[in-house]
C-alpha cells in the first residue's frame, strides 16, 4: 500500500472506530490539544504533532493486552507513513514498545501523555473544576500525593522532562494551555473562578 500523509478526519475517523469511551476520547482529544500547542511553541507542524498525539492510544480500549502493537498493524494497513507510526510507538517506550522516542516531537509525546491524566484528576479536584483557572502549582502539590491519580507514572514524566532538557514546571505550565484550548470538549470548562 502507497504511504498517504494522514488528514485529522482521518485520524479522528480511525480513533472513534476503535474506540467508543468518552473519557479515552477525551484524552485523546487533551493530548492532540497539547501537541498542536508544543508544535506551535517549537515552530513545528502543528498539523502532524497533533494528529499523532490525537491517534496515539487508538488500540488501547479494544486491544490493552496489544498496546501500540494492534495500532502499528492497524495505521500500517492504512497506509500512514513510517514516521507516523513510529512516533505513535515510542510512546510506549520502556512500557509496551522499544521504540525510544528520538526527535522532539516523540519526547513531548511521551512526557505530556502521562501528564495530560495528572492535570485532568487534578482539575476534577478543584471546587471549579475548571482548565481555565488551573496553575502549575496545583498540580505540584498533587505530584508528591501518592495516593492521587495513582495510575499516573510520574517517572516518565520526568524522564521526558529530562529527554527535552525542559524545566517540569515549564512542562506542566505548557500543557495546561495546550489543555485550555479544549476545555469544552475534553469537559474541563467547569466554573472558572
Amino acid at each position: 500500500m502507497v504511504e498517504q500523509t494522514p488528514t485529522r478526519e482521518h485520524a479522528y475517523e480511525l480513533l472513534t472506530t476503535y474506540t467508543k469511551s468518552d473519557s479515552l476520547i477525551k484524552h485523546a482529544l487533551s493530548v492532540e490539544a497539547v501537541m498542536r500547542h508544543f508544535a506551535r511553541l517549537f515552530g513545528e507542524d502543528e498539523e502532524k504533532w497533533g494528529i499523532i498525539g490525537l491517534i496515539h492510544d487508538l488500540d488501547w480500549e479494544e486491544y490493552p493486552e496489544q498496546h501500540c502493537q494492534k495500532t502499528e498493524e492497524i495505521l500500517t494497513e492504512a497506509g500512514w507513513p513510517t514516521d507516523y507510526v513510529r512516533s505513535v510507538l515510542s510512546h510506549g517506550w520502556g512500557i509496551v514498545t522499544n521504540v525510544q522516542p528520538e526527535h522532539r516531537m516523540e519526547k513531548v509525546l511521551y512526557t505530556i501523555d502521562e501528564l495530560t491524566g495528572l492535570i485532568t484528576a487534578t482539575v476534577l479536584m478543584r471546587p471549579s473544576k475548571s482548565i481555565l483557572d488551573t496553575e502549575p502549582k496545583s498540580v505540584r502539590k498533587k505530584w508528591n500525593q501518592k495516593g492521587f491519580a495513582g495510575g499516573v507514572d510520574r517517572s516518565i514524566i520526568q524522564n521526558g522532562a529530562a529527554m527535552l532538557e525542559m524545566d517540569l514546571g515549564d512542562i506542566i505550565h505548557h500543557t495546561i494551555l495546550g489543555m485550555r484550548e479544549v476545555a469544552g470538549e475534553i469537559g474541563l470548562e467547569g466554573n472558572p473562578l
